[in-house]
């Protein structure tokens, strides 16, 4: 008990200054009850020009990304990496994606389809909406006069030709060339380039060079005619194959015309290739220095390359460095590489490891869809995600997945428009019963309807974005 003289005391402060100081009583809760005391706060988005994805999970915003956009300060390269199991919205996203960059009128995009279904790639529907015909690449319609493209077309640089025929193959051989096969194959071409002049040079003058060498090409070296012949016989039977194998009819002739590089939207269906054979890997080469000498102009345009089963690239020694110096070259001249690929743990563990970690490191954008938890603390491991997204990582349902661009980590949901929803998913839920669908199929239907509502926003939002930069 405060004495007299206190109170007195306290009595003419509070007079001469007013009451200074107010005492409680102290109150007992839980944090679920104080959190209300708090103000809300979110992590900061990606600012709001470019594209619109869907909206961040914990904050309710729209988060919009584009690479061309967050270049420079926001995002040292523009190259995208994207992971998760089957059936959880990658292809969704990626199809989604492109169609929202093709409405500014500076955008380009090839596609590799390696994925098929009912005879065609999985992006034969965008590719007919938009009016275009997909580049079929297959062996047995090459045949038919199906399309081709040719390894030494004179739109590729002598050099670039020489580059690619080694690269085919150590490929074929899955090693490196030695010394004396490298020279065989040299002075083949060099023959071939210098003596044709009428029409394209094809690979069958190569294969013919080889194993019939000129004498000049002995003598400059001073070596016998039947050493060069040797050295050159194991190529010669590599690329026999293009030109009388499995692989015939798409590369041993001259180029198709009429192949239209300055589409908007140019789709390579590689459906027809069986993915686990040798063949992938060779054609993956082919149409990326094709394109590297082609297609990657400086003309101020934005160009996204888009790569569906992209461990075919990074799990070759060969073909990951091809694709390495292609990313160098491309980035100065607005080349943005889309990587899909189910598994790290394909490429990191794999034969090109090193050139792996190398394509790896120039993706400043990873999105990651669900995965199991052993290969979710790999991917958090490799790609240095911090520790609560790994451990969310197996627990997302299709359609949200945890991107982090640049250390800028958000856990987004993707949301598909009524326009898009016809041409990012097929028609196989209206055309078969019940019984047929996959647990796959019915969680998709089933997030696709809880999405319905808030689609709305993007439609809206894509509308507002288009009239801006057109």
């Amino acid at each position: 008990m405060r004495d007299p003289l206190s109170v007195l005391t306290d009595a003419f402060t509070s007079f001469l200054f007013g009451k200074v100081e107010t005492t409680r009583s102290p109150v007992r809760t839980s944090t679920g009850q104080a959190q209300a005391v708090y103000l809300p706060t979110a992590a900061p988005g990606l600012g709001d020009s470019g594209v619109i994805i869907g909206r961040e999970v914990y904050s309710g915003k729209g988060y919009i990304y584009d690479p061309f956009q967050l270049y420079g300060q926001q995002l040292p390269a523009p190259h995208w990496l994207v992971l998760g199991e089957s059936g959880n919205g990658k292809s969704a996203l990626e199809k989604t994606y492109v169609l929202r960059q093709l409405r500014f009128r500076d955008r380009q995009v090839v596609v590799l389809d390696a994925q098929g279904e009912d005879g065609v790639g999985e992006w034969n529907l965008i590719a007919e909406e938009l009016g275009i015909t997909p580049i079929r690449l297959d062996p047995m319609a090459a045949l038919d006069h199906g399309i081709r493209l040719n390894p030494l077309d004179p739109a590729i640089t002598t050099t670039g030709q020489l580059a690619l025929l080694r690269t085919i193959i150590e490929v074929a051989m899955g090693h490196g060339l030695d010394e004396r096969a490298g020279f065989a194959l040299k002075v083949a071409h060099s023959y071939v380039n210098e003596s044709i002049l009428d029409r394209q040079p094809v690979l069958s003058d190569i294969v013919e060079q080889l194993r019939h060498p000129e004498p000049e090409s002995a003598e400059a070296m001073n070596v016998a005619i039947d050493d060069v012949r040797a050295w050159g016989l194991d190529v010669a039977l590599v690329l026999d194959r293009l030109v009388d194998g499995d692989l015939r009819g798409m590369f041993d002739g001259p180029t198709t015309v009429g192949i239209d590089l300055d589409a908007p939207l140019i789709v390579f269906d590689l459906s027809h290739i069986d993915r686990n054979s040798i063949a992938m890997p060779i054609l993956m080469a082919i149409v990326g220095v094709w394109l590297e000498h082609t297609w990657i102009r400086p003309d101020r345009k934005k160009r996204i390359f888009l790569v569906e089963e992209a461990w075919h690239i990074i799990n070759s020694p060969f073909v990951a460095q091809l694709f390495q110096r292609l990313l160098k070259f491309g980035r100065r001249l607005g080349l943005s590489f889309v990587a899909v690929v189910h598994h790290l743990s394909d490429v990191v563990d794999g034969a090109a490891a090193k050139e792996a970690a190398a394509i790896l490191k120039m993706a400043s954008t990873r999105t990651i869809y669900a995965q199991k938890a052993d290969e979710a603390r790999a991917t958090g491991r490799v790609l240095g995600l911090p520790r609560w997204a790994v451990e969310i990582i197996p627990t997302l349902t299709p359609g949200i997945a945890v991107w982090d661009v640049n250390g800028n980590v958000q856990v987004v949901k993707h949301l598909v428009t009524e326009t898009e929803r016809p041409l990012v998913f097929t028609d196989r839920a209206m055309t078969e019963s019940s019984s047929d669908l996959t647990a796959d199929d019915a969680l998709r239907a089933a997030e696709l309807e809880a999405e319905q509502r808030a689609a709305a926003f993007v439609e809206q939002h894509l509308g507002d974005s288009e009239s801006t930069v057109a």
